[in-house]
């Protein structure tokens, strides 16, 4: 009798007893405190990289709309001197066709002075 107690023993316990065989159960563990301080400190290095490259595109677009800015000036600079220059031609133009004009002589060289 004694062998079937100790069978229904051994057979309802939970561990079994075997050759090469641990008794003991090991938990999984979790991370460790410096794995994850490492964990975030990667994560920040990630922000950071990402923050630092949106700030380089930031800075790109404003090279660029400096380029511009100063197309803009140089063809406004221009604009004006052509606007000068247009001035300058139409009034050419109207001094030739006025009547003060049509009325006057033309200049002719007569002779030139001796000495």
């Amino acid at each position: 009798m004694r062998s079937q107690i100790y069978t229904t023993r051994r057979a309802v316990s939970s561990v079994s007893f075997a050759r090469n065989r641990n008794i003991v159960r090991h938990s999984a563990r979790g991370l460790g405190s410096i794995s994850q301080i490492v964990i975030v400190g990667m994560i920040t290095l990630v922000f950071g990289l990402i923050y630092v490259a949106e700030g380089t595109k930031a800075t790109g677009y404003d090279y660029k709309i400096s380029e511009v800015e100063t197309e803009i000036a140089e063809m406004t600079a221009k604009k004006e001197d052509l606007a000068v220059e247009k001035a300058r031609l139409t009034s050419i133009a109207t001094a030739k066709n006025s009547a003060v004009a049509a009325s006057m002589e033309n200049a002719v060289v007569t002779g030139y002075a001796t000495e």
